[in-house]
């Protein structure tokens, strides 16, 4: 009752306080200003803005991540009991049911359009003082930055705000669509190569955690892959040269393919030939989202995981393999990972695997593992499809908790634990394939690189000539997990199909609703069709 008397006694003070205050704005009053008059910190600035982009809507499991992961086929987040129901969410997500009121829309547009502005505050020639650091670098760091936003915003909603600094906060922001937002995202650029600097391969992984040259080249490669699906045109062959040569430009810097046996090295927080960029967020979402309760990490993690997200039997079986053992030694290639069993479960590894993980799971100590709260002892046993989108609370605990394969790719046991900062945004396998697939739509058939991937991650080499489903599997085994299998399905045509608790979609559902906040507040923008 005291919270409500407070609360009562503060609202009969308000009107009290304003007929006191004189609210006329003097001249001297810190309202009045000559408009923008540069970022006075901008290495703080800059630092700022990679803050943003490795924290929250654009680093967790939620937002960026689940637009384009678990609206795919490569992942599904079935509710169980009460955990991840969330008023139908994760559900509208993968069955791409959404509007423009789901937090998981709202959130990633508004963290990219702040990205947007506040790089371009960095960027205005006003800006001219740093703390420390060379200015034209930094500047050409928040030039990446903002033609990265601008192309996940081009990608995912296609129409783009751009705010000029210079004008009042009240000026509505222009919009820029199609061409004229590839035009500008090319321009940024286009003038930052020049004052990034260069990292190669083997250059300490911390020099990889800011915009690099290669890093710009893989986000100029990725626009021009993409750009016929923006422009809802053909490929075009100057585009996918534009592919080629900013791939190439990155392979000149050292990068290449992993060793065999060192695949899942990629994601682990120390130097190695494939990461271009990695961002200083958080890995806890991608390991604990698809953890089951009883797997946990003693004495950092003790509650286990948060036993969410699933793959789906049709991604899993695009590997090589028997689909049900992923036990060492069982013959599945590397990237399918491994599941370890009583005999290879230790200290080291936690008894959690890599990769896919089905069938049994096991504890550090090798003991097999059993559903959470079950004093039937009902085995931890993950099947290889959740077949329900909603688990009511059945009597059978291994329903609810044990249905799907789990995918995972960070494991717990790295320095730091589930709170070490290291998430891979770009790396050369992506950038490779993306050549493999300019040269395919430039009439080539790129099987000899295809093969030598295949044979560095220990699958069996393909026969040709290679088609576009081909070159989409190999896209979806070597980078799942890492946000681009959305763009990919919509680029080979597929993202509408029917596929497991989703059913064949509408053209519309290819971009994402404009949240109804921005539509109103800027007459620039209008509704994407269909919403």
């Amino acid at each position: 009752m005291r919270k409500i008397t407070n609360y009562l006694s503060i609202a009969l003070l308000i009107p009290f306080v304003f007929s006191c205050t004189d609210l006329e704005i003097e001249g001297t009053d810190s309202l009045i200003s000559d408009g923008f008059a540069g970022v006075a910190n901008i290495k703080g600035e800059v630092d700022n803005i990679s803050n943003t982009i490795a924290n929250g809507a654009l680093a967790n499991q939620e937002s960026l991540y689940a637009l384009n992961e678990v609206t795919t086929d490569e992942y599904f987040v079935p509710t169980r009991g009460t955990d991840w129901g969330d008023n139908g969410r994760w559900l509208s997500i993968h069955q791409q049911t959404w509007n423009a009121e789901l937090f998981d829309v709202v959130q990633p547009w508004q963290a990219l359009n702040s990205v947007t502005i506040n790089a371009s505050r960095v960027i205005n020639e006003k800006s001219v003082n740093t703390a420390s650091g060379d200015v034209a670098q930094l500047k050409a760091e928040a030039r990446f930055y903002r033609a990265w936003a601008m192309e996940w915003i081009l990608d995912m909603w296609r129409q783009v705000p751009i705010r000029n600094v210079d004008e009042p906060n009240s000026a509505i922001p222009d919009v820029l669509t199609g061409q004229d937002a590839i035009d500008f995202i090319v321009a940024d650029l286009t003038a930052a190569l020049p004052d990034l600097p260069t990292v190669t391969a083997a250059d300490g992984i911390d020099l990889k955690s800011r915009p690099t040259k290669a890093a710009a080249n893989l986000l100029l490669a990725r626009l021009h892959l993409n750009k016929h699906v923006y422009l809802d045109t053909s490929p075009d062959n100057a585009d996918m040269q534009v592919v080629i040569n900013a791939v190439d430009a990155i392979t000149a810097d050292g990068y290449t393919l992993a060793a065999p046996g060192e695949y899942f090295d990629i994601f682990r927080p120390s130097n190695d030939v494939e990461t271009i960029w990695w961002s200083p967020a958080d890995t806890g979402p991608r390991i604990w989202n698809t953890l089951h309760y009883s797997q946990d990490w003693p004495g950092v993690n003790d509650g286990g995981g948060w036993n969410g997200f699933v793959t789906l039997s049709e991604f899993y079986q695009l590997f090589e393999g028997d689909p049900d053992v992923n036990t060492p030694g069982s013959g599945q290639e590397e990237r399918r990972g491994v599941v370890h069993d009583a005999s290879t479960a230790d200290e080291d590894n936690l008894g959690i695997g890599l990769g896919f993980l089905i069938d049994q799971q096991y504890d550090q100590d090798g003991t097999p593992l059993n559903a959470r709260n079950n004093v039937g002892g009902v085995p931890l046993v993950f099947t290889k499809e959740a077949e329900k989108t909603e688990y009511s609370a059945p009597a059978d605990n291994a329903v609810l908790e044990t249905a799907g394969t789990r995918l995972l790719k960070y494991h717990p046991n790295e320095e730091g634990g589930d709170r070490r900062r290291h998430i891979v945004r770009y790396r050369y396998a992506d950038a490779y394939l993306m050549k493999a697939e300019a040269m395919w739509r430039m009439g080539g058939d790129p099987l000899t690189m295809i093969n030598a991937l295949r044979s560095q991650r220990g699958a069996t080499e393909l026969t040709g000539p290679l088609d576009g489903q081909d070159l989409l599997d190999e896209r979806g085994r070597e980078l799942y997990g890492e946000m681009v299998r959305r763009q990919d399905l919509i680029r080979f045509d597929q993202y509408l199909r029917a596929w497991n608790q989703k059913e064949a979609g509408s053209d519309h559902l290819k971009i994402f609703p404009i949240p109804v906040s921005d539509v109103l507040a800027n007459p620039n923008l209008s509704q994407n069709p269909g919403y």
